[in-house]
């Protein structure tokens, strides 16, 4: 994959930042995106070019806007010369109880989490047509297999983000492209984090119980993935070793979905 060019959503922080050091790592070259602090992120930029000795380019596309999903993909395609790897990856998250839920939040979750993984697809994949070779991975969740109370937008967008892997990998079936989802269950991120302090917030209780009583309501294992781990899965749903897989929701998930 060495000299290859790969966009990241969502990748400042994360599981998306785990999966840019990983294709770093493997010498690909980077299209980071993701909000944050712009001094901040420069550092990461040239700190991720210089340990990898990779190019590392950067975009501030809002996700939730077609239009600059589309600029990204371009601006990418004459930074680099292609967009080989596609990792649809950020994603926002809002817990209420169906009745009431906010109708922004419903629109804004089903935008930066389903919405633009289409958006990226279709500005990336006549490129990687035209080169006869690319690589898309979107993150779903196990929420994309299963569902969980309060996070009906989320679930949703999960579940769509799944169809679209599979009607992606058909239409690219009989050609070196493939599209596959990972479906983690809980990593430590700093979505779960607030999801963690909320819950200890709210039944007063010490961040590590909160930390454990999640993990003990879900995840068999006991233990979060890790960026780390996801990241090690992305490169080789990349490889040529997984060159048959396609349209596959492959869950990282301590058991989840084994109950």
């Amino acid at each position: 994959m060495k000299g290859k060019t790969a966009i990241v959503t969502g990748s400042t922080s994360g599981i998306g930042l785990g999966m840019a050091r990983a294709l770093g790592g493997a010498g690909v070259n980077l299209m980071l995106n993701g909000f944050g602090d712009a001094a901040q992120i420069e550092a990461l930029r040239a700190g991720l070019a210089k340990e990898f000795g990779v190019k590392v380019g950067y975009s501030g596309a809002d996700m939730s806007k077609p239009d600059q999903i589309h600029a990204m993909v371009r601006a990418a395609t004459e930074e680099f010369g292609s967009v080989d790897i596609l990792v649809n990856n950020a994603g926002i998250q809002h817990t209420a109880p169906v009745e009431s839920f906010p109708l922004e939040r419903w629109d804004a979750v089903l935008a930066i989490n389903l919405s633009s993984v289409f958006h990226a697809t279709q500005a990336a994949l006549p490129g990687m047509r035209a080169r006869n070779w690319g690589r898309i991975v979107n993150i779903a969740s196990v929420h994309g297999l299963v569902g969980s109370v309060e996070k009906v937008a989320y679930v949703a967008a999960k579940h769509g983000v799944l169809g679209l892997t599979k009607v992606v990998a058909l239409e690219t079936a009989k050609t070196p492209i493939t599209c596959n989802a990972i479906c983690p269950g809980w990593v430590l991120t700093p979505l779960v984090q607030q999801q963690i302090d909320a819950r200890a917030k709210r039944d007063g209780m010490p961040i590590d119980q909160a930390k454990a009583e999640m993990l003990r309501e879900k995840q068999p294992s006991g233990d979060f993935a890790t960026p780390e781990q996801i990241g090690a899965l992305c490169v080789f749903l990349c490889s040529d070793a997984a060159a048959q897989i396609r349209g596959a929701a492959l869950p990282v998930d301590g058991a989840w979905l084994a109950q």
